[in-house]
């Protein structure tokens, strides 16, 4: 696994906890969810993009 893949996942975690608790304190518990959707949605294609490029190496490996 690559270390930055780790580093953005992270940094998407924090950037999102930290909103979801300003917004919460601040009433806004909507937002709240959705900043915390938002935030599931964009690791999520991160990781699709990194399964993609799993999935193109293997195929180039076995020629298929």
């Amino acid at each position: 696994m690559n270390l930055d893949l780790v580093f953005k996942i992270a940094a998407a975690g924090i950037i999102v906890a930290i909103l979801n608790q300003v917004l919460v304190r601040a009433g806004r518990e909507e937002q709240a969810t959705m900043v915390t959707l938002s935030g599931l949605i964009t690791v999520l294609l991160i990781m699709i993009r990194e399964i993609d490029a799993l999935f193109k190496t293997i195929k180039t490996v076995f020629g298929l």
